[in-house]
C-alpha cells in the first residue's frame, strides 16, 4: 500500500558530496517522522538523522555539521545532503518512515530498499 523509494547513492571521493532522496508513495497516510539510518556489515544499523513533520531535526554526533536532513511535505519526500564525506561514511543508507495509515488508524514503520554510499579515493 505504501512504500519508500530511495535514490542518490554512489561512489564519491573523500571530501565530496552526495544527496540522497526518499519518497513515500501511496495514499491515505500521514507522515509522523522520517529519517536516515546506515549499516555496515557486522555492525548494527545506526541512526544518522531524523526530521519530524514539524521540521525538528536530530543528528548523530558523527555527522553533525556535515549532513543536513530536509523534507518536502507536499511531495512526501525526505532528503539527506551529505558534505565533506569521509571513508567511514561508507555504508548502505536506509530511509525510514513512521506513518499513520488513515484507513485503519495504525502506525506504520517502513524501510526503504537501501542505497549504497561508497567513499574511497
Amino acid at each position: 500500500q505504501v512504500q519508500l523509494v530511495e535514490s542518490g547513492g554512489g561512489l564519491v571521493q573523500p571530501g565530496g558530496s552526495l544527496r540522497l532522496s526518499c519518497a513515500a508513495s501511496g495514499s491515505s497516510f500521514s507522515i509522523i517522522a522520517m529519517g536516515w539510518f546506515r549499516q555496515v556489515a557486522g555492525k548494527e544499523r545506526e541512526l544518522v538523522a531524523t526530521i519530524t513533520r514539524g521540521g525538528s531535526t536530530n543528528y548523530a554526533d558523527s555527522v553533525k555539521d556535515r549532513f543536513t536532513i530536509s523534507s518536502d511535505n507536499a511531495k512526501n519526500t525526505v532528503y539527506l545532503q551529505m558534505n565533506s564525506l569521509k571513508p567511514e561514511d561508507t555504508a548502505v543508507y536506509y530511509c525510514n518512515a513512521r506513518l499513520w495509515n488513515l484507513v485503519n488508524v495504525r502506525i506504520l514503520e517502513l524501510w526503504g530498499q537501501g542505497t549504497l554510499v561508497s567513499v574511497y579515493s
